[in-house]
């Protein structure tokens, strides 16, 4: 592994993000890959919920937002929407190459992921970055599907996970080579800077929780906008108030990728009305 010292961790503070190269070994990654594909393989996807479309949208509606809303302990399945047919409602293309992402407990659930979830490579860095008492709120693979991946529009992270003060870093880690043809991350450096003017909150409406969209996003000239090609096995470190996005994939290659979120518990409070929630059954495990 790439070393993680005080340059890397200069150029974050600088930036809003950095890059580490051969975090994870080639072998690795080829495991994470070959465990989802196992995880895959192992369920019985005939009777789910998202893949079916309802002719009744507000009934649909209700049920995918429950499903979402539900995932934050949980392995669940989350499809691209090129992959469905609206009139059939059916998958159009082979499941394994219809999800778009799994989410959001697999740090939890998936022992492969969990081991580098909670790895010594992991606490190393967190340590680097000099988080106190760093908990881990959510862990998910990311498919972009060859020729139906869809674009990732601008965002900060902290637009959904929310922390006071801002404490958020999200470690992605490609494990396939992530280059500008196949959908990289793009970001703007330096945009750390501000505060999220968009969140995503979890609300009360007729006695059920759903989510509301408050404040709108930050707009940033396209050509602020830098491209973070990595080869596969490295961490893109991310900060949670950096703008960054990804293209729509229409090559032929996927760009699969783990990638999970920490922050400080020790110096910072998850906002309670932030979509995901710890539950009883599976608190936001400690990483140290």
């Amino acid at each position: 592994m790439a070393s993680f010292g005080e340059e890397e961790a200069k150029f974050f503070r600088e930036n809003g993000y950095a890059v580490i190269k051969d975090f994870l070994s080639e072998d690795e990654c080829q495991m994470l890959r070959e465990k989802m594909a196992s995880v895959i393989s192992e369920e019985d996807f005939s009777q789910h919920p998202v893949i079916t479309f309802s002719t009744e949208e507000q009934k649909q509606r209700q049920i995918q937002e429950e499903y979402f809303l539900t995932s934050g302990d949980k392995v669940r399945y989350f499809f691209e929407e090129g992959a469905v047919d609206k009139e059939s409602g059916k998958v159009s293309v082979p499941i394994p190459q219809a999800i778009n992402k799994i989410g959001h407990a697999l740090h939890v659930h998936v022992d492969e992921f969990r081991n580098v979830t909670m790895s010594e490579r992991v606490r190393s860095v967190a340590k680097g970055l000099g988080l106190k008492n760093p908990v881990i709120p959510q862990g998910m693979y990311i498919f972009k599907q060859p020729r139906i991946g869809g674009v990732v529009t601008p965002h900060q992270d902290s637009t959904f996970l929310y922390t006071t003060p801002n404490s958020l870093v999200g470690f992605w880690i490609p494990l396939e080579d992530a280059e500008i043809e196949n959908s990289c991350l793009w970001f703007v450096p330096k945009s750390h800077d501000q505060e999220p003017t968009r969140r995503l909150k979890r609300v009360t409406k007729n006695g059920a929780f759903t989510t509301q969209i408050e404040g709108k996003d930050r707009e940033e000239p396209e050509e602020n906008y830098k491209a973070c090609p990595v080869p596969k096995g490295s961490l893109v470190l991310i900060h949670g108030n950096v703008l960054h996005k990804s293209e729509p994939n229409v090559s032929n290659r996927s760009r699969h990728v783990y990638t999970f979120h920490l922050y400080d518990a020790g110096t910072s409070e998850w906002n309670k009305d932030n979509w995901l929630q710890p539950s009883p059954s599976v608190p936001f495990p400690a990483l140290y």
